[in-house]
Parts: structure tokens; sequence; C-alpha cells
């Protein structure tokens, strides 16, 4: 049907507003997970001061949310294990994007896998199983191309990963603390790059 041309179609709003939306949500699902990690912190008997100065918050902010916590909690939870070697999902997905960020910086960018994992670290794209996926096949393209420029336990990393997201029975055997899919790949794809660079760190200094 014709149109005025000083209307929009609903097509043309929706691509106009798709990427304000997904900078919106993102910023929405970032508050929710750092709520989320001061409840981890709390757990960990970390004080309000500290907690203040690494989430850059008010004192009171914080107060008010451990506050909230502990009420809300009638059993006080065991601190959540920080071993690497958990085989939940969301555990192993966190791991993935870790070892990818790590290719992608040893890379200078070029790899193949450095669009996606900017896109999952600006809340572009989810853990959807399909953008998982991806970012397997990406990964696996770029440890083949750059064998002789990335270290050995890159690789063997990506095969245990691997197997392990082959495997939906093992993850099943995994029983985790209680904490949200989301910070348990937050924490998981940290600890992968704290691994990474530690067992990295004889090579770079025996390198002229």
């Amino acid at each position: 049907m014709p149109r005025s041309p000083e209307t929009l179609t609903e097509e043309q709003a929706a691509r106009m507003l798709a990427g304000m939306n997904d900078v919106i949500r993102a910023g929405d699902e970032m508050r929710k997970l750092r709520a989320e990690m001061i409840k981890l912190f709390v757990g960990f008997g970390w004080t309000q001061e500290r907690i203040a100065r690494l989430t850059d918050m008010s004192q009171p902010a914080v107060s008010k949310q451990v506050t909230k916590y502990r009420s809300d909690d009638q059993h006080q939870q065991p601190p959540m294990g920080l071993s690497l070697h958990q085989y939940d999902t969301p555990w192993l997905e966190g791991r993935l994007w870790g070892l990818a960020e790590e290719v992608s910086e040893r890379l200078d960018d070029t790899a193949h896998c450095t669009r996606y994992v900017h896109a999952l670290a600006r809340g572009k794209k989810r853990f959807a199983p399909e953008h998982v996926d991806a970012l397997r096949r990406l990964l696996e393209e770029d440890l083949r191309l750059h064998r002789t420029q990335l270290p050995a336990d890159y690789q063997g990393a990506y095969d245990e990963i691997g197997r392990a997201l082959d495997i939906p029975a093992k993850a099943a055997i995994s029983t985790p603390a209680p904490a949200s899919p989301s910070v348990r790949r937050t924490l998981a794809h940290q600890l992968q790059r704290d691994q990474l660079r530690s067992d990295d760190q004889p090579l770079r200094r025996r390198s002229p």
C-alpha cells in the first residue's frame, strides 16, 4: 500500500532500533551479572569495603545488597568451587570463550574467531547452541591454521573442552554449587585465560 514519505515502515524502525536494543539489553544483563557476582564475593567472605572497591559502587549500595542476600539465604551456601575441571555446560562455554579470546589476542585480532569473541563480549550474541557450535568451528580453524604460532596448551585445552561439550551425560554427573549460568561462564572464562597465561609465562621468559 502507498505510504506517506514522512512515515517509517516497521522494518525500517526495527533495523534502526536493533543496535540500540542490543546495547540496552547488554547493559541490563551486565548489571544483573554484577549483582550476582557480589553475592558470590559475599560467599567468599570478602568485606563490603573490598567489594565496593572492585565493583566501583558506593559502600552503602553494596551493604544494601549484602543485607538482602543474607536475608534471602535461609541456609549458608558453601563457596563455589573454582577448579577449572568442571563439566556443566555453562562452565565449558566459559572456558571455550576464554580460550577463543586468548587465541584472538595472540593473533592480533586476525583470527577467524575474533568477530564472534567481540560479539559475545558486547552481548550481541548469546550462548545459544548454534552460536557455541559456530565459535567452535572458527576456533578449530584458527588452531589448525596457526598451530606453529600458538602454544600446544591451547590445542590441549580445546580438545578437553570439546570432548566434554560432546558428551552431555558427563555434565549431568557434575553438581556445582548454586550459581547462575552467567556467573559460571564469567568465572570459567577468566580462570581459563589465567591458566593459559600462567602456562605461557616460562616460554615468554625464555624468549629473547
